[in-house]
């Protein structure tokens, strides 16, 4: 198995970006020019690379090369993202590495390209390239070009390479078990289970019983033998069960206008391990959004409005307008499912100024992450 943060640390420290590996400080997928850019240079390395894995490192400071990371990004529909844009596609597979030094809820972001037989190009227009696009990398760079030669394979030996120098042992997966547990906090549930002989599953988390029914949140969730986080929320509750061939994470979102908040089923992920080394994760979207009087939203979305106007301008905002304002995602989120406004497109153009208020910029990055997941899936 290969120590995933192992080989992060190998491919910034034994080559500079070329044609199987890139690094960027961070990707945007919100917009179509930063989604068209990231297509362009998936498009390059799967061409470039036919016979052999190509990489992508996220979260990484161009000029001096340092770790800065990430926030955690856990959209398991990226590879259906890929499948609409292109002809021939590529698999990928995302991952989020942790790594010690790095804040709480930031990793690496690590995207894997595995090339199919054959040019991938792109199926239709976005931004400003052109449907049948083709791209290759030139040295560091992703470019179009028009290829009528049989692509050459020169970089199989280099990858085998670097991946087995980034094999796992023992040792690491010991180091990796003892560095999660001892994570100081004293709220803080932590628990490790192993699967097949192979596969080692740490989690921690608050524990939170309702109605009799016992969650967990603040939660963290890492595959150590291959240094992956596997899920991490600060806000969401979380049912975990597990039995010898499977470990499965059930994700809530509370939601609710004013006390009237409950839990809504949002995913389920399911680890299945079997005896052959191998695993597979599934995932599968339970949500059903919560419908309220259109009258009633109309009147919540207006005085959110009038909130981002205030902190946009610099107004004091009074306490019942800050518990207001705490509350701004989650009720926006709610406008959104409804088709009332433009909530999600207010709360982006006034992303700068929430900012300025930690727990409701932690809220909005929570709801764009729980918008996106049901979006990918409807």
């Amino acid at each position: 198995m290969i120590n995933k943060r192992l080989l992060v640390k190998n491919l910034l420290a034994h080559n500079d970006e070329n044609s199987f590996y890139d690094k960027k400080l961070k990707i945007d997928l919100s917009s179509k020019e930063g989604k068209a850019k990231f297509l362009k240079h998936i498009c390059a390395l799967s061409n470039s690379n036919p016979k052999n894995n190509s990489y992508i490192v996220i979260g990484i400071d161009d000029k001096t090369n340092a770790i800065v990371g990430v926030d955690f990004f856990d959209d398991s529909k990226l590879q259906n993202l890929i499948n609409a844009y292109f002809t021939n596609a590529p698999i990928i597979q995302y991952e989020n590495i942790p790594f010690p030094h790095l804040p709480l809820g930031k990793v690496v972001g690590l995207v894997t390209i595995r090339g199919q037989i054959g040019l991938t190009s792109l199926r239709k227009n976005i931004w400003k390239y052109y449907g049948g696009s083709v791209f290759f990398r030139d040295g560091s760079m992703s470019m179009p070009k028009t290829f009528d030669l049989e692509i050459k394979d020169v970089n199989s030996e280099i990858v085998e390479k670097l991946e087995k120098q980034a094999s796992n042992n023992i040792e690491h997966t010991l180091d990796s078990v003892v560095e999660f547990l001892n994570r100081k906090n004293e709220d803080l549930e932590s628990h490790y289970k192993v699967f097949k002989e192979q596969f080692v599953i740490c989690w921690s988390g608050k524990v939170k019983v309702n109605k009799g029914q016992r969650y967990y949140h603040r939660v963290d969730i890492e595959m150590v033998n291959e240094q992956v986080k596997i899920f991490y929320s600060t806000l969401d509750e979380v049912q975990i069960s597990f039995d010898e061939d499977s470990f499965s994470i059930l994700e809530f979102v509370e939601l609710g206008i004013g006390d009237r908040q409950r839990y809504h089923p949002l995913e389920r992920q399911t680890l299945r391990f079997f005896p052959n080394g191998t695993y597979l994760l599934e995932n599968k979207i339970l949500f059903n959004p919560p419908y309220y009087d259109r009258r009633t939203l109309h009147h919540i979305y207006n005085t959110n409005l009038s909130l981002l106007h205030k902190i946009s301008n610099g107004i004091l905002l009074k306490d019942q307008e800050l518990i207001d304002l705490r509350q701004l995602p989650e009720t926006m989120l709610i406008c959104q499912f409804n088709n009332v406004g433009e909530p999600i497109e207010k709360m982006k153009s006034h992303k700068s100024f929430l900012k300025n208020y930690p727990d409701t910029y932690k809220s909005y990055k929570e709801a764009l992450r729980v918008l996106r997941k049901v979006k990918y899936n409807s």
